[in-house]
């Protein structure tokens, strides 16, 4: 059905041309699943792209040859691709807020491709958008039909997105990293749900992933690219368990195992941080129209944080985990209860209003392009604390920032560069720089790893655990990476609708749990059995 032969992509947006796709061969037959793994800039993005027909840059050289059903799509005609865009070959991008139009209902941008392609009727056209809303698995899909995108929880846009795509009954489905930031119930069901119309309309499906986990459980076949290249494809339990090339076994190897006989450090003596039944909510549109209460978010969570000790916690987008973490380092100032951060060390002055009294508790956020300021250099932001703060010369500002630098592993000549000039692991490591830079006590990391791809995933946490040994942090480890807080953190907690319902170290989480959520938790993320 898809044959990609010797498909080069060459830009001409800089001083002299730059291939980032070399000689990319792929086949796919009715009813294929089809991974492509590798590090971000490896190329994956852009081959999907080419195949789709969306890579239409006049700056942009394209060679070889796409063909679909005997068509060639690298050098047919623009009108020719649309009559095949959305209606023979779809794609799922990775962040439906983005891919959405906010200000027009869903039921209108399911049935656009309807529109384009198929001449229905506006009572056919409502009965298709409905058949894939529901083929997409979302709850009352009638009423889904007449919502916006803000409307609907993350999980919810991503299947408006496989709804939009599938409406035309499509031979090929790109998802490219449909499930990135997704928990690991919505990741589980998202799988289930390719999976279903790959066995039921034989959709052949090319899935792009940075979690191999992922891939592995959905994919029939693998191709694994770096730099351009593919450097290794087949069989996809053959290259997982048997991989030939180097850098396959170094992306497998980076791959957050749950070994039971993994040693464990003791539990700290002392405490750095500690929260007693604290509560929390936001006021809802109702309630500000005084026709509504408050909606509570956090139900009485109580827990402590052992200096030093890294804390996992996990659950479901919308149980209060970034609710939680916004209390602790002061963002959320109206909340019952106590917080208390028992700590001492960091720069003179006072906490801010609303922080944790006595002691400093700073964060790193998910996304750190968007933690960044994008008009300042990389030095100029690590001082910014240090200013406000203030006590430190110019001279002393630079310095320390030079040195904060080095320590997460970045070069001093960094400090010149803007966030936009980095990389996503880089960025993630200047804002655990920036985090640092008033020597807090305790680090809130807030899914601070979610977004980035397996290998440097696994260097951020390598320098997370070699910063907390060095420094004697204690962090709090938001993730709902199952695999990656049983690497890193000494201690879970399991977090269901604003409470804790289990706690205790990861091999009693893991392999002894009590509480069903937890064993819910596990079979989602393909640990059910603690593999």
């Amino acid at each position: 059905m898809l044959e990609i032969k010797d498909l080069n992509i060459e830009f001409h947006d800089h001083s002299k041309p730059e291939t980032v796709v070399y000689d990319f061969d792929l086949s796919m037959e009715e009813g294929d699943i089809v991974g492509i793994v590798g590090e971000s800039g490896s190329g994956k993005t852009m081959s999907a792209l080419a195949l789709c027909g969306l890579l239409s840059r006049h700056d942009m050289k394209k060679t070889g040859r796409i063909l679909f059903e005997g068509k060639e799509l690298l050098t047919c005609s623009r009108s020719e691709m649309r009559k095949l865009q959305g209606k023979e070959i779809s794609i799922i991008f990775q962040e439906p807020m983005t891919s959405l139009n906010p200000v027009k209902k869903i039921g209108w941008q399911v049935e656009e491709a309807l529109r384009i392609h198929e001449k229905c009727s506006k009572e056919e056209c409502y009965e298709r958008a409905i058949w894939a809303l529901r083929e997409a698995e979302l709850p009352e899909p009638e009423k889904v039909y007449g919502q916006y995108p803000h409307e609907l929880s993350g999980g919810m846009r991503q299947r408006v997105m496989i709804a939009a795509a599938i409406v035309c009954r499509p031979k090929i489905l790109v998802a490219d990293e449909p499930t990135t930031a997704l928990d690991v119930t919505i990741q589980s069901q998202i799988i289930r749900l390719l999976q279903k119309l790959n066995r039921e309309q034989k959709t052949a499906v090319l899935f792009i992933s940075h979690d191999l986990s992922l891939v592995r459980r959905l994919c029939r076949r693998v191709v694994v690219m770096q730099n351009g290249y593919i450097v290794e494809q087949g069989d996809v339990e053959e290259v997982f368990l048997h991989p030939k090339e180097e850098y396959t076994k170094r992306l497998i190897a980076a791959i957050p195992s749950c070994d039971p006989g993994k040693p464990r450090r003791p539990r700290p003596a002392g405490t750095v941080l500690s929260a007693v039944n604290v509560r929390a909510g936001y006021r809802s549109a109702q309630a500000f129209l005084k026709s509504g209460d408050d909606k509570e978010v956090l139900k009485g969570i109580s827990f402590t944080l052992g200096k030093g000790e890294i804390l996992g916690l996990v659950g479901e987008s919308g149980c209060g985990k970034s609710t939680l973490a916004k209390v602790l380092v002061g963002l959320k100032k109206d909340y019952e209860g106590e917080v208390e951060c028992t700590g001492g060390r960091g720069l003179e002055g006072q906490p801010q209003e609303g922080e944790a009294s006595q002691g400093k508790v700073r964060m790193v956020f998910q996304d750190p392009y968007s933690s960044l300021n994008p008009s300042k250099t990389v030095g100029w932001i690590l001082e910014e604390p240090l200013r406000l703060s203030g006590g430190f010369s110019k001279a002393e500002r630079r310095k320390r920032a030079e040195q904060m630098l080095e320590r997460v592993g970045l070069g001093r000549e960094v400090a010149a560069r803007y966030p936009r000039q980095l990389s996503g692991g880089q960025r993630q490591r200047v804002c655990i720089g920036l985090a640092l830079m008033s020597e807090p006590d305790v680090l809130v990391a807030d899914e601070a790893v979610s977004a980035l791809d397996v290998t440097i995933q696994a260097q951020i946490l390598a320098l997370l655990a070699r910063l907390q040994e060095e420094m004697g942090l204690a962090i709090l480890f938001i993730s709902h990476d199952l695999r990656v807080v049983y690497q890193l953190c000494d201690r879970v907690m399991i977090m269901r609708d604003g409470e804790i319902v289990e706690e205790g170290t990861p091999q009693e989480i893991y392999f002894h749990h009590a509480h069903p959520y937890t064993g819910q938790l596990l079979e989602a993320a393909g640990l059910s059995a603690g593999a």
